[in-house]
C-alpha cells in the first residue's frame, strides 16, 4: 500500500482512501483510492502471488484532459496496465474518471 500511496502523491492533488471524512472534502479536483477485492496468481491450490485490484478515482468539476494525461503519465511511468472509464455525477455537478488496474500487495 506505501507503494501505492507513494504514487498516486506524485499526481500532486489532494486523495484520500474511499472517501473523504463528511465536511473535509476539498474543492475538486480531487483523488479517492479503493481496493476493493483481489487478482491473486494460484498455483498447486494456493495463493502463489498476491495482486490487488486498485481503483482510483479522479473528481473534477469540469472535464479536465491535462489532469486526465498527469494521472496516466504517473501509471505508464511506473509500468501499470489500467483501464479508464468515465461518468458524469449530476447530483454532485462532478466528473468521476476512474482508473483501474491491479498490483502486488
Amino acid at each position: 500500500m506505501e507503494k501505492l500511496v507513494a504514487m498516486i502523491s506524485e499526481i500532486g492533488i489532494p486523495f484520500a482512501y474511499d472517501h473523504f471524512a463528511e465536511g473535509e472534502s476539498p474543492d475538486p479536483p480531487f483523488l479517492c483510492y479503493l481496493l476493493p477485492g483481489s487478482d491473486n496468481f494460484a498455483a498447486d491450490g494456493r495463493v502463489y502471488y498476491k495482486m490487488s485490484e486498485v481503483r482510483i478515482e479522479l473528481y473534477t468539476d469540469f472535464k479536465d484532459v491535462s489532469l486526465e494525461e498527469k494521472v496516466t503519465a504517473v501509471l505508464d511511468n511506473h509500468g501499470i496496465f489500467y483501464e479508464q472509464s468515465e461518468v458524469w455525477i449530476e447530483e454532485e455537478k462532478l466528473y468521476e474518471v476512474t482508473f483501474e488496474f491491479a498490483m502486488p500487495v
